[in-house]
């Protein structure tokens, strides 16, 4: 079978890692601009262009294609969703990557184009292309050094470097956030090197339902830092925030223009009511994956550090 996967970044190359080391499909690589690095990997990089003008151009690269996998987002996962549908693409995952659809707002700060994407593929799922959203929560990487930055995941999101997320490992610093009713904030994590494995188990399961969620582990924000606290054998400075704390810490990023702030506690909002946590991961029951917990690789993370 033929995998496209869109994009070059960390987590596109943790797909292609995976495929390529645990199936027999061939990829190519989606790019906007050739990519030397993943070439001398053995991958075949195809450089395509996704404005308007370009259309036809991008569905003749995409023939012969059954799978396409985007880490892209915006504009460009929308042409790449039509293009697909006109090459006559089989099966499409947009880039979701985090928790599921349903628990966003109608008005998401976070959305980056996620939620036309989906529109768009609902509407090319009557005409036969299957999709589905690859959920898997947070990812590990958002508490590595440097962050998921490090990884080259998440640079155009803007909160990707270390201490964005909830723990500033480095500078032993904590934010935990609750619900409105002041229940504890609960995540599940993968890793995105399980994500890879993951995705590429099932690429060829019989069916593809609107979501297949993964899931490496799921614990409180609370206990999050507990283990983080124990691996680094420190404690830190803990920050906790409610409802009306949040929104306070919001309107003073707001008051002072700082966009980056903004999409911290935007983050720390979304995580205290439930965006990033599922308790029923049905990819984990339907493909043979064994993923990483959180302890043992974030011990790996930092070991010697």
């Amino acid at each position: 079978m033929r995998v496209a996967i869109a994009g070059s970044n960390g987590l596109a190359c943790s797909i292609a890692d995976a495929i390529t080391t645990n199936t027999y499909h061939q990829i190519i690589i989606l790019s906007r601009a050739p990519k030397p690095q993943l070439s001398a990997r053995g991958w075949q990089v195809v450089v395509v262009n996704y404005d308007d003008s370009h259309r036809q151009e991008l569905a003749f690269k995409l023939a012969g294609v059954s799978v396409v996998l985007s880490v892209i987002s915006g504009p460009a996962q929308i042409a790449l969703i039509d293009a697909a549908a006109q090459a006559g693409v089989r099966r499409f995952a947009p880039a979701e990557f985090e928790g599921p659809a349903a628990l966003r707002p109608q008005q998401d700060a976070l959305d980056r184009g996620k939620r036309a994407a989906l529109e768009r593929l609902q509407y090319y799922q009557t005409r036969g292309m299957q999709y589905t959203s690859f959920v898997c929560g947070i990812l590990y990487e958002r508490f590595a050094p440097g962050g998921m930055y490090a990884s080259r995941i998440g640079l155009r999101s803007g909160i990707g470097a270390e201490g964005d997320y909830l723990v500033n490992i480095s500078q032993r610093k904590a934010q935990i956030p609750y619900g409105t009713n002041g229940q504890p904030a609960i995540v599940s994590l993968t890793s995105a090197e399980d994500v890879g494995k993951f995705v590429a188990a099932a690429i060829s399961l019989p069916q593809w339902p609107p979501e297949l969620r993964m899931s490496g582990d799921r614990m409180q924000v609370s206990r999050l830092v507990q283990i983080v606290e124990m691996v680094r054998g420190a404690g830190f400075e803990k920050a906790h925030y409610n409802s009306q704390s949040m929104w306070s810490a919001l309107q003073l990023a707001q008051s002072a223009q700082n966009i980056q702030q903004q999409l911290r506690v935007i983050t720390l909002m979304a995580t205290a009511s439930g965006r990033f946590d599922f308790a029923s991961p049905n990819l984990n029951s339907l493909v043979a994956v064994t993923p990483t917990r959180f302890q043992a690789w974030l011990q790996e993370a930092w070991r010697d550090r």
